[in-house]
C-alpha cells in the first residue's frame, strides 16, 4: 500500500468510526496471565491489545466474510498467518522504541497486508483502519507507529513474493493400485486432480523442522483392519451405530469457516481477561506460524504419500491382502470427501496445532463457545474440544484413525517447535 493511500486513510480519522471496533470498550486495563503485569487506562499498549483483538477479528471477517469463493482453510489460513506475524513484527518493534503508538503499529500491519491480499475488502479496511487511527490522538506518535506497522507489512509482503502459491507445476502423478489414492469425480482440473497440490511445496513462514511420523499402517496389519472396522461402521450415511449427538459434531466441524470460529472464540477469551500487547500479538504469531507449517508438512504428506481414504478402501477391500477386512461396494461416507488423500489430516493440522497454542498460552482449561451460524458448541476444556474434532472426521467417514493420531502428532509437536522459534 503506499505512503500516499495511508495518508488518505488517516486524514479521514476524524469523521468515520466504524460500529466493529466502537464494540471494543476503551482503555481496559490489560494483564499478561503469566506475569499479572498491569498497566494504566492511557497507556497505548493497554489499547494496543484490544486493538489486536479485533483487527483478528477483522481479518476473520475480511477472509472469510467479505472472500467470494469461500477459500478453502488452508488458504485462509495462510493469509492469516501472514497477517499475524506482521501484527507481532510490528508490535514488538513499536515495544522496543518505547514512545510510539503501538496502536497505530498493529491496526496498519494488520490492514496493510489485508489490503495487499484482498482487494474487495480494500474499503472496508481503509474505514476500520480510520476508525483505529482515531483513538491516538497524539499525531507524531501515530505516524511514528504507522510507519513501523507499515515496514512489517512491507517486509512480509515482500517475503511472499515467488513463495509457491497456487503453483500449477505442482502435479500428483501416484500411480493407481491398492491402497493408492485417485481424483474421483469432481476432482480440480489442476494438480493432477488434487486440491492444494501446491501448498506442500510453499515457502515455510518459520524454520523449525519437519516431524518424523511413521507413516500409515500396512494394509495387511491388525491395525490397519481395526481402523477399517471402526469407520466402515460409524462413517457411513447409513450408519445405525453413530449417534445423533456425533452425527451432529460430524457435520459441525466440516463446516469451511470452522477455522474462523476457533479464531473468534479465542477473541471471546481474550475480551474477558485480557492480555498485554506482546503475550497477545505472539499468541496469534504462533498460532497461525504453527497452523501454516502443519499444514505444509500435511499436504506434502498427501502429495508423497497418496494413502487411500476410507470411501475408496472400503470399496476396494477384496484387494488389500486382510482377512479382517470386507468390502462394501454401496458404502458412502457421511460428509463429503475433498480430493486429497489420507494420509495425515489436515483438520488435524490445523486444530491440533491451534489447540496447543492456546493450551500452552492460556492453558488446557481454557473455556470456550465455537460458533457458526446460529449453531454453538461449548467447551469446558481444549481435551475435550480435541476429543470431538478428532473423533468427528472418523465419524464423518473421512479419516481412519491412525491418519488422526499422526495428524495431532505432528500438530502438537510442530506447535512446540514453532512457540519455541517465535518470541
Amino acid at each position: 500500500m503506499t505512503s500516499l493511500r495511508r495518508s488518505l486513510v488517516l486524514l479521514c480519522s476524524s469523521v468515520l468510526v466504524l460500529p466493529l471496533f466502537a464494540t471494543v470498550a476503551d482503555a481496559v486495563p490489560a494483564s499478561d496471565r503469566s506475569a499479572r503485569a498491569s498497566a494504566g487506562p492511557q497507556d497505548d499498549h493497554v489499547k494496543a491489545a484490544e486493538a489486536a483483538v479485533m483487527w483478528q477479528r477483522i481479518a476473520v471477517r475480511t477472509i472469510w466474510t467479505e472472500t467470494s469463493p469461500l477459500p478453502a482453510p488452508p488458504v485462509g489460513s495462510m493469509y492469516l498467518t501472514f497477517t499475524s506475524l506482521a501484527v507481532h513484527d510490528a508490535a514488538s518493534e513499536a515495544q522496543r522504541r518505547g514512545r510510539v503508538a503501538a496502536t497505530a503499529a498493529v491496526a496498519t500491519a494488520a490492514h496493510d497486508v489485508l489490503w495487499e491480499y484482498f482487494p474487495a475488502s480494500r474499503t472496508n479496511l481503509d474505514a476500520d483502519l480510520t476508525a483505529t487511527m482515531a483513538r491516538v490522538p497524539d499525531g507524531k506518535k501515530a505516524d511514528a507507529g504507522a510507519a513501523i506497522g507499515a515496514a512489517a507489512a512491507d517486509a512480509m509482503i515482500a517475503s511472499r513474493v515467488g513463495d509457491g502459491r497456487f503453483d500449477l507445476s505442482r502435479v500428483y502423478s501416484k500411480e493407481p493400485g491398492v491402497g493408492v489414492w485417485q481424483p474421483g469425480p469432481g476432482a480440480p482440473t489442476t494438480g493432477g486432480g488434487m486440491a492444494l497440490a501446491w501448498l506442500g511445496f510453499l515457502k515455510p513462514v518459520v524454520d523449525v523442522a519437519p516431524v518424523a511420523l511413521d507413516g500409515h499402517d500396512p494394509l495387511t496389519s491388525p491395525a490397519y483392519a481395526a481402523d477399517y472396522i471402526e469407520v466402515a461402521d460409524l462413517g457411513s450415511t447409513t450408519s445405525t451405530t453413530r449417534t445423533p449427538e456425533q452425527t451432529a459434531i460430524a457435520q459441525f466441524f466440516n463446516t469451511p469457516t470452522v477455522s474462523a470460529a476457533y479464531r473468534l472464540a479465542v477473541c471471546d477469551v481474550l475480551d474477558g481477561e485480557p492480555m498485554g500487547l506482546l503475550p497477545t500479538t505472539r499468541m496469534f504469531a504462533r498460532m497461525d506460524a504453527a497452523v501454516l507449517t502443519s499444514f505444509i508438512q500435511t499436504f506434502r504428506l498427501k502429495f508423497d504419500v497418496g494413502f487411500w481414504r476410507p470411501y475408496q478402501a472400503i470399496a476396494g477391500a477384496a484387494s488389500d491382502g486382510n482377512p479382517a477386512t470386507t468390502p462394501q461396494t454401496e458404502w458412502t461416507p457421511l460428509v463429503t470427501n475433498p480430493s486429497y488423500s489420507d494420509y495425515t489430516s489436515g483438520h488435524a493440522a490445523a486444530t491440533g496445532s491451534w489447540v496447543e497454542v492456546v493450551r500452552q498460552t492460556l492453558g488446557d482449561d481454557t473455556a470456550l463457545v465455537l460458533r457458526i451460524g446460529s449453531q454453538a458448541r461449548p467447551y469446558a476444556n481444549l481435551t475435550a474440544l480435541e476429543h470431538d474434532t478428532l473423533h468427528a472426521r472418523i465419524w464423518g467417514g473421512l479419516h481412519f484413525r491412525d491418519a488422526m493420531d499422526d495428524g495431532y502428532y505432528l500438530a502438537h509437536t510442530t506447535a512446540d517447535r514453532v512457540m519455541a522459534a517465535i518470541h
